[in-house]
């Protein structure tokens, strides 16, 4: 397994230029997400087939020849487990790998859990078992070891042999147009849209509380991810959402009162005047402005009936495709069509997962038969 180190933007761009001029391209990227909203790159690795690259980007300046490549449509760019890789894409891009395909959807289709993990199926598909104890290593060290590199770079050599028996085997099965539809369904879901006003219904417990309450942790959760986005520090290293939901629940403005429901003290100590000005202010919001109570799916009428019959639904269909349950119709595209339907009118700009590309025939239309 040989690679090339590259710490300069003639040598990126040469083994970009090449990469350009294949078919497709294996791409990954190790990084650290700790304390921060955003994660550090620390490495991307490139494989064309032939020329495998340790791209530095910590040193390197101008990334163009990487932005060209993730935006060439002529090269096929090939990753595992996608998820986080699209967001390091876009953070420190502004990019996303287009077109694109994972290997972990490829062999979900294949009848491997949608969570199937890349040195599972490198032993399963290369009889090549993958050393993963530098999975958890500080990629923003320098210098990376031996040890280090080595493992980045065996995460894009054997992601090609492993990309080309899967590809074949969903050829033969017919499966694999769905499986680049699903892949750029997973890349779509990944895309981060900052909506800071929105914050507060990604909080856990919000459903617990008063339209009143909740027109005090809207303004919070507001600041609170401002401030992360601003600072680059994870939301929860701002202030922890248990300790803004109490906030909001007491209508809390003294740092004295926040301690005592147990708020973190190094969080109130520096944010404590700046959250009670938030909730003074928010106390005076007029009732009409007050968010609606949000209503769980789980709460409504014959929720629980429906999503049984549902379920036994999909159970069907997975015994004749041999589909993962999960990677088929998962608890939340079950909920997400029930939601389609009884809240939101079937309108077609929130059309549900098990209502679009491959899932649609095969069990989203039977599905929505058997709900309305």
């Amino acid at each position: 397994m040989n690679y090339q180190i590259v710490t300069d933007t003639q040598t990126l761009a040469q083994a970009c230029e090449q990469a350009c001029q294949k078919e497709a391209v294996m791409l990954d990227t190790e990084f650290v997400r700790t304390r921060t909203f955003f994660p550090q790159l620390g490495l991307v690795q490139m494989y064309d087939g032939e020329l495998l690259s340790l791209i530095d980007t910590t040193v390197i300046d101008d990334v163009t020849p990487i932005v060209q490549l993730l935006q060439d449509t002529s090269v096929l760019k090939v990753l595992h487990a996608c998820g986080e890789d699209i967001e390091v894409f876009q953070h420190h891009f502004q990019s996303i790998p287009t077109p694109m395909v994972d290997t972990q959807v490829m062999a979900a289709f294949l009848g491997h859990g949608l969570s199937t993990g890349f040195a599972t199926l490198v032993n399963e598909y290369l009889s090549v078992a993958l050393d993963k104890s530098e999975a958890r290593t500080d990629w923003l060290a320098r210098p990376l070891t031996p040890k280090q590199l080595d493992y980045a770079a065996a995460d894009v050599f054997y992601l090609q042999p492993l990309f080309d028996k899967l590809q074949a085997s969903l050829k033969e099965s017919g499966y694999w147009h769905n499986a680049m539809q699903e892949s750029e369904l997973q890349v779509s879901k990944r895309i981060r849209h900052h909506e800071p006003e929105k914050a507060y219904l990604d909080i856990k417990g919000a459903w617990q509380l008063s339209p009143q309450q909740l027109s005090i942790l809207k303004p919070l959760a507001t600041w609170r991810y401002e401030t992360a986005l601003r600072k680059d520090l994870a939301l929860n290293f701002v202030f922890k959402e248990v300790d803004l939901l109490a906030v909001a629940r007491f209508s809390l403005t003294s740092a004295r009162d926040m301690e005592k429901e147990q708020c973190d003290v190094r969080s109130v100590r520096r944010y404590s005047a700046v959250i009670a000005n938030i909730v003074r202010k928010a106390q005076s919001t007029p009732e009409a402005e007050w968010p609606q109570k949000i209503d769980r799916l789980v709460d409504l009428p014959n929720y629980k009936q429906t999503f049984k019959s549902l379920k036994d639904e999909v159970n069907k269909v997975v015994k004749d495709s041999h589909l993962a349950p999960e990677f088929l119709a998962s608890k939340k595209q079950v909920n997400q069509l029930i939601s389609w339907v009884w809240r939101k009118n079937m309108a077609p700009e929130s059309t549900p997962d098990l209502m679009q590309g491959w899932r649609k025939p095969l069990l989203g239309e039977r599905l929505l038969q058997k709900l309305n």
